[in-house]
């Protein structure tokens, strides 16, 4: 076992809705904070647990909506008070990670940190603490940009994906060369028979003085309104000085506003049984099967002559599905969704509409 380092951190971003697992996971309780595969653990706490192996707990951090920082320190009560990091609004990723990186760089100039999503499932622990003890220690000596990409086992188009070069920069470190947004059918064949494509697994390493730099680089507006009210972080007032900068940030992503722009980034490949549960197909594909490859949750759900579904149901309710084929299936106390598998990315839009003709009451 790795001796902790004390100048490692985390960055657990857990302040998402997961809309497309609706009408599991509503806006005001939302997957992160789940047992989506019945495991007796929710997903942030499995990521806490992976990441409390080789991070000290004291330097791990959760940034979420202010609406969920209850449900964080209710789901991990060994996390400090102060290590819950509030956002007053979603502004997507960019403000999330100049935010906890502006924080932590004040605390400790030396910090090199991950900032993680919270809801991804990780298969094989020990692989993926190695990969990322790997990824810190390259941050941590060089001005760079680390990305998580995980090599792809077939051509998904819920994924981005990551070209990077041939030639490694240091130990399976390896320049990046592009990033594509989720790409249809066909580019994501191409991209598996090259053989130079990751999928971008979303998490990402660097030193924090690598970090802000960049941020002052490419959305210098944003970073200017952390490095002016900087002597409010880690006191008091940080959080009415957080109120302030939100309201004037941009929405965009990390991934658009910095990485698709910098120069230093870099792509470590990975293997350690990654998922990103981003769908219903994707919790499919982690859950046992009956013999006619139905994943079912529910103790009281009856099959009859039906294939390859994704059902998940109350207990005691029972459901009875006979005739569908490839199919999902959510039964809830207020919202039953019916939906092929094939059209699962549509779920995201399906809500839309409910929002639009139904309101806020069943988000």
């Amino acid at each position: 076992m790795t001796p902790l380092n004390n100048h490692f951190y985390v960055a657990i971003m857990a302040g998402g809705i997961g809309s497309r697992f609706w009408p599991y996971s509503r806006t005001d309780y939302p997957k992160q904070f789940l047992d989506i595969l019945n495991t007796g653990k929710t997903l942030l706490q499995w990521t806490y647990e992976r990441f409390t192996q080789f991070i000290p707990a004291e330097n791990i951090y959760v940034v979420t909506h202010h609406q969920y920082a209850s449900t964080v320190s209710k789901q991990l009560p060994n996390l400090p008070q102060e290590n819950v990091v509030s956002e007053p609004s979603r502004k997507n990723t960019a403000p999330c990670v100049a935010y906890i990186s502006h924080k932590i760089h004040k605390k400790d100039p030396k910090a090199s940190m991950i900032c993680a999503p919270a809801d991804h499932l990780i298969m094989d622990p020990t692989q993926f603490t190695q990969t990322c003890l790997n990824a810190l220690l390259f941050a941590q000596k060089n001005n760079a940009l680390l990305t998580l990409g995980i090599k792809p086992t077939r051509p998904d188009t819920g994924y981005g994906y990551i070209q990077f070069e041939t030639e490694q920069a240091a130990d399976n470190v390896y320049k990046v060369k592009t990033f594509t947004e989720k790409p249809n059918l066909e580019l994501a064949k191409t991209f598996l028979k090259s053989g130079d494509f990751l999928w971008n697994a979303g998490i990402f390493v660097w030193n924090t003085k690598s970090i802000l730099q960049a941020f002052a680089n490419h959305l210098p507006e944003m970073d200017e309104l952390f490095v002016q009210e900087n002597a409010a972080l880690n006191s008091p007032k940080e959080r009415e000085m957080i109120e302030m900068i939100y309201s004037q940030c941009t929405n965009i992503s990390i991934d658009y506003g910095i990485m698709e722009k910098a120069d230093n980034v870099y792509v470590i490949p990975a293997n350690f049984g990654w998922s990103d549960l981003g769908t219903w197909a994707s919790a499919y594909e982690n859950l046992e099967k009956d013999y006619l490859g139905n994943a079912v949750q529910g103790k009281n759900v009856m099959v009859i002559d039906a294939t390859k579904c994704m059902v998940k149901a109350p207990n005691d309710k029972l459901v009875v599905l006979q005739g569908l084929d490839d199919f999902i299936l959510v039964d809830t106390p207020d919202v039953l969704l019916v939906c092929k598998k094939e059209n699962e990315q549509q779920i995201k839009e399906y809500v839309a509409e409910v929002k639009r003709h139904k309101g806020e009451k069943y988000l």
